[in-house]
């Protein structure tokens, strides 16, 4: 498995940015497709994006799509969200995920088998 640590939440007015970083060690995290995934309280896990190993394909849910890019450096072993025009529906714990894949996305949170521990995304009107 992979270890993943996320990093860069914090607290942002709407209409801001924010970019979170997803550090990767362990196996080799090239071979991995990568997903970020939020929770509000209150409220069920939900897919924000996710991108395949290489990088060349990438999806979005409709609510974040055109406001957030999923991107990676696999030289840094690291996959980046970077998130603009958030809005106060933005807040939540952002987790990334990890899957060994040689290429495909996958939208949904059963199809990964590594966590990271989440950071704190709010949204403040």
């Amino acid at each position: 498995q992979v270890q993943l640590v996320e990093s860069g939440g914090g607290l942002v007015q709407a209409g801001g940015s924010l970019r979170l970083s997803c550090a990767a060690s362990g196996r080799t995290s090239s071979s991995y497709a990568m997903g970020w995934f939020r929770q509000a309280p209150g409220k069920e896990r939900e897919f924000v994006a996710t991108i395949s190993s290489s990088g060349s394909r990438t999806a979005y849910s409709d609510s974040v799509k055109g406001r957030f890019t999923i991107s990676r450096d696999n030289a840094k072993n690291t996959v980046y969200l970077q998130m603009s025009s958030l809005k106060p529906e933005d807040t939540a714990v952002y987790y990334c995920a990890a899957r060994l894949d040689s290429g495909r996305t996958y939208i949904y949170g059963s199809s990964y088998d590594s966590w990271g521990q989440g950071t704190q995304v709010t949204v403040s009107a």
